[in-house]
Order: structure tokens, then C-alpha cells, then sequence
């Protein structure tokens, strides 16, 4: 439990930003495995771009680090590579 008005604002106002942060992380996780099920490599190449953004604003918010994002990419763009 909060000691102050000012923890417990602090508290209200963390609990907002986790759940939107996990929303967004979620979200982002569900592209990411919906773009490695594709077997299309049209399909795959065309939402590409819309994961990676995805991606980017998750770094850029504070969500994941940036080289773990760098490391997603990547990784999405090998396997879209490999894909026939």
C-alpha cells in the first residue's frame, strides 16, 4: 500500500501504463507468429512492413529493447528469405 497521495498516484498511474504496454506487446507477439505461419512468400513480404513497425514502436515506447528488436526483424526477414 501506497504511503503518500504522490505513491499512489505513482502506483494508479503504473498499473495504466503495464496493461498498456501489454496490450501492445501481445498484439505485436500475435503479428510476429501470424507472420511465421505464413508459408506465402507474397503474403509474407506484404505484412512484413506492418510487423516491423510494430516492432520499431514497441522499441521506441520502452516495451523491448532496441536490439531486440533489431534481433526480431531479423530474424522475420531470414525466415521470409527461406520461404519458397
Amino acid at each position: 500500500m501506497a504511503n503518500t497521495k504522490s505513491a499512489a498516484r505513482a502506483a494508479r498511474q503504473s498499473e495504466r501504463h503495464r496493461l498498456h504496454n501489454k496490450y501492445y506487446a501481445k498484439t505485436t507477439r500475435n503479428a510476429i507468429r501470424d507472420l511465421r505461419n505464413t508459408t506465402d512468400k507474397a503474403a509474407a513480404q506484404e505484412n512484413a512492413p506492418k510487423v516491423y513497425a510494430m516492432i520499431d514502436k514497441l522499441a521506441k515506447i520502452g516495451v523491448i529493447h532496441k536490439n531486440k528488436a533489431a534481433n526480431l526483424k531479423s530474424g522475420l526477414q531470414v525466415y521470409i528469405n527461406k520461404l519458397a
